[in-house]
């Protein structure tokens, strides 16, 4: 599921639009930037479902092999290990993992020459071997197995980074910093006796509190926007603002934004959030720049009493 910081940071792309297009419909960019949230979830159950589509693929092979007009003694008597996979099987017979993907129509039937060039590759490994000729199976080894395979073959696949590209601007970054993790920890979540009905995981933790402050940040940061350049102005006196890399300049409307219109988010938490995303999204010197201008607002706006935050300790 994903955290407030990922949240932050799609609040922070769907901002940089906005203050970047001459289009300024600001409900518009509302419905773009949830519509953009609501998608990590299409590719959450879309690479889960290319697992099932690599088995798929595996099941095909194996019947090629049979019907040939003259099968080898292995294409007669193929070794279905990865077919019978446990933890594909609990994929394919999952009827949460079913119903997602025909709520929202997704389907890899158009990309099937990629899930063919990807079971190829992996035939072709050595990990694909060992696993194969392992003296035992386990559902241990069967989930380890399928962990490595998403990592190296879906999550990593220089074969699905152009697919990615092409649904979203920003599938790419969704992937390595939400998608994979939920992933990973759905299929490091399966037991052997999960059944049919495993639970996926949610996209929000609380998706009524998220969605609020998803919508309360992107609001509240293009109304204050005026404001919070104003402020950032009279702390960087010696920098025109318009010098300062953009970037910096939106994480601090943010941050001032959040500091002082989110009463239950504690100062800390504010501040050491915005600071880690501009080692991610700005430049290397950012983080100084940053902290140093949100550290002298806090200040001001503490002696002036502007930071009015409820619940013990919020105010530190």
């Amino acid at each position: 599921m994903l955290n407030r910081r990922y949240l932050r940071i799609k609040v922070m792309q769907g901002l940089y639009i906005h203050f970047q297009s001459h289009n300024h419909d600001v409900p518009m960019g509302e419905r773009e930037l949830m519509r953009s949230i609501d998608r990590i979830y299409d590719l959450y159950l879309l690479l889960m479902q290319f697992l099932v589509e690599l088995r798929t693929i595996a099941v095909n092979y194996a019947e090629e092999g049979r019907n040939k007009r003259l099968p080898s003694k292995e294409d007669l008597d193929p070794n279905l290990r990865f077919i019978q996979n446990a933890v594909l099987l609990l994929l394919e017979e999952s009827i949460p993992l079913a119903e997602g993907i025909r709520q929202r129509k997704l389907n890899w039937a158009d990309q099937m020459d990629v899930l063919r060039r990807t079971f190829t590759a992996l035939r072709g490994s050595e990990e694909y071997q060992e696993y194969m000729s392992a003296p035992t199976q386990s559902f241990e080894a069967d989930r380890e197995f399928v962990v490595h395979v998403f990592k190296k073959y879906v999550a990593d696949s220089d074969q699905l980074e152009s697919y990615i590209e092409e649904q979203s601007l920003y599938w790419s970054n969704d992937l390595n910093m939400a998608v994979a993790p939920m992933i990973i920890k759905t299929l490091e979540s399966l037991l052997p006796d999960s059944g049919k009905h495993f639970a996926l995981l949610p996209l929000f933790k609380d998706a009524h509190e998220d969605r609020d402050f998803v919508v309360d940040l992107y609001r509240k940061t293009i109304i204050h926007e005026q404001d919070c350049e104003q402020m950032i102005g009279e702390k960087t006196k010696n920098w025109e603002v318009e010098r300062i890399a953009m970037m910096d300049v939106l994480l601090m409307k943010m941050a001032i934004t959040e500091l002082m219109h989110f009463q239950s988010i504690p100062i800390k938490v504010s501040l050491n959030e915005y600071i880690e995303i501009s080692k991610l999204y700005s430049t290397p010197k950012s983080k100084v720049f940053i902290n140093g201008v949100l550290d002298k607002l806090v200040i001001d706006l503490k002696e002036k009493q502007l930071l009015k935050k409820t619940g013990r300790g919020l105010i530190e």
